[in-house]
């Protein structure tokens, strides 16, 4: 019921901004048409809008349903609205003016609660009988489920070691990161350390304030109207020290880690049945394009004063300061990805020799680290209730991320810092069409829409499988030994092993949903072009 009017009343909203007009049959009473009259205003556009506020359901009124609200923060094109964290900050001042409830819930708009109760689970942590020198909660972190993932989970959307094996480890700490979606927040957390609060400005949005209004009243709709708007954060202390924090794209990791920065702890549940389950993207352009808005982010907090290297290690200690820098600094990884990508089977190619032959004690140090560490890697995945299909699609994954989302994210970030222009924020498509549904849940990579991200993965699968071939004929026919370049022959054989998916989408499917032509021939030109400098540089 609750989620019907919800709906219905956004549709409302949608299809007024997308025709310019109101339909009568939207229109249930005259309070809703003076409310949707206002997007009749000049101008009137997402990014150009004053606040929205209506009440769909009062619970005062009606007991057996709780408080809906919808909200439209107000937007201008000259300030800004600071994305995601612009927006949670609105709600979180919206609801203090109108309930001030002392627990908050942030969940994306594809997830849905799967447990009852849940809210019984957390409220064990946050509102556990306090003990000398005891955990201070700011939140209480659920991981994050997904439904319809295929067998091998291809996109490696479970995240299990962000979601999971990380959270578990951190709570041995200080807590596990905020990860945006699923997660329970004490509203006093939001103000000031524990024991440093910050007054938010407004004495109605402080967290012990009692709201004794109604929330449809004239008082309370006032000041809802007033926090949300877009000039009242305005030489205030809000996204810095108020709220969720602003700087970084990926406001859940520099909010969670702030928090914990100042005192706060965090607990990880996670009950044998999910508490929420969400949608995945099934495109690899999506899962790229999500990959590189968090690069950019992280990077931003990395190399910011607020980096865990140091402001975080001074703060939270080394562990923990250690353990937030591991996901800030993940996209330099694309750095020996790429070149694993690429220089062991462009040295192939030329007969070169880079790595340690098989008769060598150097040998022996290359294989124990790959074996090691992949299978260390595959137990702490199997151990986390993964299966060896699904790491195996983890593991290509990452290497997929190295010469596309990471390093774009990169060049993105890098971009950013030198004032140049940049996409900026995002949103990830989860929509499901029909027949990209079916090509996932077969196993198939969805590469039918143009993206530059697919160029060097294309150029990396072409060269190797180029290189694989040449080397081990070169083999066959005696003109190199085995052994002298066998590390080099088997980097690109795994190359090509985790390539397969590219090779069908370019080479073998007709379907929509395979690599573009043009892509397929903009990277074989490529190819070429690297060969030939190598060439060159190998040679001389």
């Amino acid at each position: 019921m609750v989620q019907m009017m919800y709906e219905k009343m956004k549709m409302k909203v949608e299809d007024i901004v997308e025709r310019g007009k109101i339909k009568e049959e939207y229109i249930s009473s005259e309070e809703e048409r003076q409310i949707l009259s206002q997007y009749w205003a000049k101008d009137f556009s997402r990014q150009n809008h004053p606040s929205i506020i209506q009440v769909l359901s009062n619970s005062k009124m009606d007991v057996d349903m709780p408080n809906l609200v919808y909200l439209s923060r107000e937007k201008s094109k000259t300030t800004p609205h600071n994305f995601k964290a612009g927006a949670l900050n609105a709600l979180l001042r919206v609801s203090g003016s109108m309930t001030n409830s002392p627990i908050i819930l942030t969940l994306d708009c594809d997830m849905y609660s799967n447990d009852p109760s849940t809210a019984q689970k957390m409220l064990c942590y946050l509102y556990e009988k306090p003990k000398p020198n005891g955990p201070n909660y700011a939140y209480v972190q659920f991981p994050q489920r997904y439904h319809g993932l295929n067998k091998a989970d291809i996109y490696a959307s479970e995240h299990i070691r962000l979601f999971l094996a990380n959270s578990i480890g951190l709570d041995g700490l200080q807590g596990p990161n905020y990860v945006g979606t699923g997660c329970f927040f004490s509203r006093r957390a939001f103000f000031g350390g524990p024991s440093s609060y910050v007054h938010p400005g407004t004495s109605e949005l402080s967290p012990d304030h009692i709201v004794d209004k109604p929330i449809n009243g004239k008082e309370v709709l006032g000041l809802a109207h007033h926090v949300a708007g877009c000039n009242y954060e305005n030489q205030t202390n809000w996204g810095s020290e108020l709220g969720f924090r602003y700087g970084s794209l990926v406001e859940d990791y520099y909010t969670g880690y702030r928090l914990q920065c100042e005192g706060w702890k965090s607990a990880f549940c996670n009950p044998s049945r999910p508490a929420f389950l969400g949608d995945v993207p099934i495109s690899l352009n999506d899962v790229l394009s999500q990959v590189k808005r968090w690069s950019v982010g992280l990077l931003e907090v990395g190399f910011s004063k607020y980096s865990p290297l140091t402001f975080g290690t001074k703060n939270m200690g080394l562990f923990m300061g250690l353990g937030y820098a591991h996901y800030a600094f993940w996209p330099i990884w694309s750095i020996p990805i790429t070149f694993y990508a690429f220089l062991p089977s462009l040295a192939l190619l030329q007969g070169l020799a880079i790595f340690p032959k098989v008769n060598e004690v150097w040998f022996l140090l290359y294989a124990f680290l790959f074996l090691g560490a992949y299978g260390e890697d595959c137990l702490d995945f199997m151990t986390t209730e993964g299966t060896f299909g699904r790491w195996w699609s983890d593991q290509r994954m990452w290497l997929i991320r190295g010469p596309s989302s990471f390093i774009f994210g990169s060049i993105e970030y890098i971009t950013k810092c030198l004032g140049m222009e940049t996409h900026g924020f995002n949103v990830t498509s989860k929509v499901m069409d029909a027949d990209q549904s079916k090509r996932y849940d077969q196993g198939l990579f969805e590469l039918g829409v143009p993206s530059p991200m697919f160029v060097p993965l294309a150029m990396a699968a072409i060269l190797n499988l180029t290189a694989f071939i040449v080397g081990f004929f070169h083999v066959l026919r005696g003109e190199r030994k085995l052994h002298d370049f066998f590390i080099q022959i088997f980097i690109v054989g795994f190359g090509v092993l985790n390539s397969l998916p590219l090779y069908e989408a370019m080479f073998l499917r007709s379907d929509k949903g395979r690599m573009p032509t043009n892509t397929t021939i903009t990277s074989t030109s490529f190819v070429g072009i690297l060969y030939g400098i190598s060439s060159f540089v190998f040679k001389n």
